[in-house]
C-alpha cells in the first residue's frame, strides 16, 4: 500500500449518530435536541403514538406527522451510513482510498451519489475495457489525450500485439476507446451533470411494441406518448409501466425530436464540454484526433451511459409514482378508519344477493352476533312475502336500530327491501345506510373469521362484517388486510414492502387516537395499540374470558407477558369504562396520575365529581401543577382530558340518501343532481358511489370553483357529497361527475374517453373546464385499467 492511501477506520457510532442528527433536523426544520430525544426513544423501543402523546416535553412537542416523517428517514439515512462503511472498506481493502476519495465518499449525503462515486472501484464482471487493459492498451489511451498534435492511427501501431488479442490498429484503437468511455462513465460529477440534465429536460417515451396493438388496447391511449420526466403525473406513470410490464408498450427515455436529430447529439456534446475536449470534435475538418475522441463521447454516451440513464430515470419515475400512490392510499385507508361511527346499537347488516339469497346478520350493541337468515327476494325465488316475514321477525325480536347494506351486486334492490320493512315496522324507527362492503369477503374467508366464528358459514360472515363496519369502522376494518380494502390507485403494482409499512402506521395512528376498549376490543383490534402485539393481545383476550373484564388498568398486568413496557406504552391507549378509577377511562397515562391527584387535593374535590364537569377546574392554571417530570404541554393536555375524558376525533355519524329511481346507469340523465358517498380518492379526482352500482368520477378540475392542488383538499374517503351528472357513457360503465352544480351538462355520447375528452384526456373547447385548474379526467388505458382494479 503506497503512502497516498488510508486504511479503514470505522467511525465511531456517536460521530455517525451526530451526522443523522443533524441532517434530520436541517430537512425537518426542528432542534438537533428535538430530533436526538426522539432517537433515543424510538430505539428504546417507544412507538410513535406514544412519543407524540405522552413525551412531549422530551421532543419539545413534535407532532405525529413529523414523528412519522422523521421515523421514515431515519431508516433511510441508517441504511445510509451502513452502505457508507461498506463502501469505505471495500475501497480500502482494494489500497485505493486516498485521503480526498475519502472525504467524498463521506460527505455524500445520498445513495446515489455513494454508489456513483463507487462505480470505478465496484467488483464487476470482466468488462471490454478490462480486457483492453490488460492487452496494454491504457499507455495508448493516456497518450493520445495528452498530445493535441498527435495522430491516434499512427500511435496505435506499436501497441498491436496478436498474441494479446490485438490484431490491428483498429483493434488497438478500439480498445483504448473502450478504456476512456468506462473512465468517463464512471465519473461520478459527469453523471450527477447528465442525470440533473435529462430529468429537467428529458421526456418519457412511449409507443406500441410491434404486433401488439390489438392485444392492448386497453392502453391504445399510449402508443405514440411523450411527455416530460418531471411533469408526469403518478397515476400516468404507472399505467405507461403497466402496459409495458404486459408487453405491450416499449418506453425509452429521450429528448425533443428536434434535439434528438442534432448532430452531435446534445448529451454527447454535454460529454464533450464536460470533460474540456473541445467542440472542434464535431467538426466536418477535425483532425484525426478529436475525429476519434469524439467517438469516444459518443461511445460513452450511447453504450455506456443511455442504457443505464434509461433504466435509472425509470426507475425513479416509478419510486416518485409509488410514493405517491401509497401516500394516496394511506390518506384513504386513514379517512375510512376513521368514518363517523354509528356507535353501540343494534344492527340488521343484509349481504345483498340474487340467486344465492341476501345474508343477514344481527348484531348486538357490543358487536355480538345474536342472530343469522338467509333470505330470497329475487330471482330465482322471488319470496319476497317470505323474506319480509323473516326480516320482520329479527328486527322486532332483537329491536333493531338501524340496518347496513352491502354496497355490492343488488344492493339497490335490497334497500327498497329494506325501506318497505322500515314502513312495516314504524315503531322501531329504522335507518337504513349503504355501505361499503370492500374486504368483506377477504375477511370472510380469513382464519380470524374461522376462529371468531367456527360454526358460522363463510358467506354469512360477510354480513356479519357489514353490520359491525356500520357500527365501529375503525374497530372492523383492522381485521381485514388493507390491500383489500380498495381505496388505493394502483396498489398491486407498488412496493410491497413500503405499502404495508406506510398502511400499518396508519393504523397504529388511527388506532391509538381513538382508543380502545380493553373490555371489548378484539385481538386484532389490540395487535394495533402502541406497545403491544398479536401475542399481548390474545393474551388480554384470553385473561379476559378467563376472568372477566378488567377493572382498572393495572389489572393489565396480571395479564400473561405484559411487562412494565408494554404497560408504559399501550396503558394510555388502553380504556376501561366504569372502571375502579373514572382516569382508566381517559387518554391520562397512569404514570400521571399524581398529577391529577394534586389537582383533586387542590380542589378538594372525588375524580368522579371532577372527571367530565368543565367547570371544575375553573379558576386553575395548568402551570401551577408541572414539576421536574411533567411540564406544561402535558399538564394542559390532562386539563383538556379532565374536562372532556375519551374524546373521540371521529366526526359525527351522517348518512346519503340515495334517489328513489335511480338504480342503474341507464337511470342516469345528465343534468341530475345527485347525492353520494365518496368511495375512493386518487390524484386525478374522487370516485363516488350514487346507488347505480358503478363509481362515477369526479375529475380534481371539477371538485372545485378554486384552484386545488390536491383532490383531498376538497374531499374525503367516506364523505357525503352532492355531484351533477355531466356525462353517461354506458357502453364502457363511466359516468363523469362535477361537484360544480353551476356546470352544464355535456352533450350525450355513447362511447369514447370519460367525462367528453379526447384519448389523451384532454378537453374539448367549451368542457366546462375552468382556469387554472389541472388536466381534465384521464381517459383510455389509464382510467380503465383503474375502473377494473376497482371492479
Amino acid at each position: 500500500m503506497s503512502d497516498t492511501t488510508l486504511s479503514f477506520v470505522a467511525e465511531p457510532p456517536e460521530a455517525v449518530k451526530a451526522r443523522i442528527v443533524a441532517q434530520l433536523a436541517n430537512e425537518l426544520g426542528v432542534r438537533a435536541a428535538q430530533v436526538a430525544a426522539t432517537l433515543d426513544l424510538l430505539d428504546d423501543g417507544a412507538t410513535v403514538p406514544f412519543i407524540a402523546r405522552y413525551r412531549k416535553e422530551a421532543t419539545g412537542g413534535l407532532d405525529d406527522t413529523v414523528l412519522r416523517n422523521l421515523d421514515v428517514r431515519l431508516v433511510y439515512l441508517r441504511e445510509l451510513e451502513e452502505r457508507r462503511g461498506a463502501i469505505l472498506e471495500s475501497v480500502a481493502q482494494q489500497g485505493k482510498l486516498t485521503a480526498a476519495l475519502d472525504k467524498e465518499l463521506r460527505d455524500a449525503d445520498t445513495k446515489q451519489r455513494l454508489e456513483d462515486l463507487y462505480a470505478p472501484y465496484k467488483p464487476k464482471r470482466r468488462t471490454r475495457a478490462q480486457i483492453a487493459r490488460e492487452a496494454g492498451l491504457e499507455p495508448l489511451a493516456d497518450a493520445i489525450l495528452a498530445d493535441a498534435a498527435c495522430d491516434p492511427q499512427a500511435l496505435a501501431e506499436g501497441y498491436v500485439k496478436p498474441d494479446a488479442g490485438v490484431a490491428d490498429a483498429k483493434a488497438a484503437l478500439d480498445g483504448a476507446r473502450d478504456i476512456l468511455a468506462e473512465r468517463y462513465a464512471e465519473n461520478a460529477d459527469l453523471i450527477a451533470n447528465l442525470r440533473e440534465h435529462l430529468w429537467s429536460t428529458g421526456l418519457l417515451v412511449s409507443k406500441v411494441a410491434e404486433g401488439k396493438e390489438a392485444e392492448g388496447d386497453n392502453f391504445r391511449d399510449w402508443f405514440d406518448f411523450s411527455e416530460a420526466l418531471r411533469s408526469l403525473p403518478s397515476h400516468r406513470i404507472l399505467a405507461l409501466l403497466r402496459g409495458r410490464q404486459q408487453g405491450v408498450l416499449e418506453l425509452r427515455v429521450g429528448l425533443e425530436p428536434e434535439r434528438e436529430a442534432l448532430v452531435p447529439h446534445p448529451c454527447v456534446a454535454r460529454v464533450a464540454d464536460f470533460l474540456k475536449l473541445g467542440r472542434d470534435l464535431f467538426a466536418t475538418d477535425a483532425t484525426p484526433r478529436a475525429r476519434w475522441l469524439g467517438e469516444v463521447c459518443r461511445w460513452t454516451w450511447r453504450v455506456k451511459l443511455l442504457t443505464a440513464f434509461e433504466t435509472e430515470l425509470i426507475g425513479k419515475l416509478r419510486e416518485t409514482a409509488e410514493t405517491q400512490a401509497i401516500h394516496v392510499f394511506a390518506e384513504n385507508l386513514k379517512d375510512l378508519l376513521l368514518a363517523a361511527p354509528a356507535g353501540p346499537k343494534t344492527v340488521l347488516g343484509l349481504d345483498p344477493g340474487i340467486r344465492t339469497g341476501v345474508k343477514v346478520a344481527v348484531i348486538d350493541p357490543t358487536g355480538k352476533l345474536v342472530d343469522t337468515a338467509t333470505v330470497y327476494p329475487f330471482e330465482p325465488r322471488r319470496d319476497r312475502t317470505g323474506s319480509l316475514a323473516t326480516l320482520a321477525a329479527l328486527a322486532k325480536r332483537h329491536k333493531v336500530e338501524l340496518i347496513a347494506i352491502g354496497n355490492g351486486t343488488a344492493s339497490r334492490e335490497t334497500e327498497k327491501l329494506a325501506a318497505e320493512l322500515s314502513s312495516a315496522l314504524p315503531e322501531l324507527n329504522m335507518n337504513r345506510i349503504v355501505v361499503s362492503e370492500a374486504g368483506a369477503s377477504v375477511y370472510s374467508a380469513s382464519e380470524l373469521a374461522a376462529a371468531e366464528f367456527p360454526d358460522l358459514d363463510v358467506s354469512l360472515r360477510g354480513a356479519v362484517s357489514i353490520a359491525r363496519r356500520l357500527q365501529d369502522p375503525l374497530a372492523e376494518l383492522v381485521k381485514i388486510e388493507p390491500k383489500a380494502i380498495g381505496v388505493g390507485q394502483y396498489q398491486h403494482d407498488v412496493n410491497q414492502r413500503e405499502l404495508a409499512r406506510s398502511l400499518d402506521a396508519v393504523i397504529e395512528d388511527c388506532v391509538n387516537a381513538v382508543g380502545v376498549d380493553v373490555n371489548t376490543a378484539s385481538a386484532p383490534l389490540l395487535t394495533r395499540v402502541s406497545g403491544l402485539n398479536s401475542t399481548l393481545a390474545r393474551n388480554i383476550v384470553a385473561h379476559r374470558d378467563s376472568h372477566g373484564a378488567f377493572a382498572s388498568r393495572r389489572a393489565l398486568l396480571d395479564v400473561s407477558r405484559f411487562g412494565d413496557k408494554a404497560f408504559e406504552q399501550a396503558a394510555g391507549f388502553l380504556r376501561i369504562p366504569q372502571g375502579d378509577n373514572p382516569l382508566d377511562a381517559s387518554s391520562v397515562h397512569p404514570e400521571a396520575y399524581p398529577v391529577v391527584e394534586r389537582i383533586l387535593a387542590r380542589i378538594q374535590a372525588d375524580a368522579r365529581q371532577v372527571v367530565g364537569n368543565r367547570d371544575a377546574l375553573k379558576g386553575l392554571s395548568p402551570s401551577e401543577f408541572t414539576d421536574e417530570r411533567f411540564g406544561l404541554p402535558t399538564v394542559k393536555d390532562i386539563f383538556s382530558e379532565l374536562e372532556k375524558p375519551g374524546r373521540d376525533p371521529r366526526p359525527e355519524f351522517k348518512t346519503a340518501t340515495f334517489k328513489e329511481g335511480v338504480e342503474t346507469l341507464n337511470d342516469l340523465l345528465p343534468g341530475m343532481i345527485l347525492e353520494g358517498v365518496v368511495t375512493n380518492v386518487a390524484a386525478f379526482g374522487a370516485f363516488v358511489d350514487i346507488g347505480v352500482h358503478q363509481d362515477g368520477l369526479v375529475h380534481i378540475s371539477a371538485l372545485s370553483d378554486k384552484f386545488i392542488k390536491e383532490a383531498r383538499d376538497v374531499v374525503r374517503v367516506g364523505q357525503t357529497v352532492k355531484v351533477k351528472v355531466q356525462e353517461v357513457d354506458a357502453a364502457r360503465k363511466r359516468i363523469a361527475l362535477t361537484m360544480r352544480l353551476d356546470d352544464d351538462a355535456l352533450p350525450a355520447r355513447r362511447s369514447g374517453p370519460a367525462a367528453g375528452n379526447d384519448s389523451r384526456g384532454n378537453r374539448p373547447a367549451g368542457g366546462g373546464k375552468r382556469p387554472g385548474q389541472s388536466a381534465p379526467p384521464p381517459g383510455g388505458a389509464m382510467a380503465e385499467a383503474f375502473a377494473r382494479l376497482k371492479r
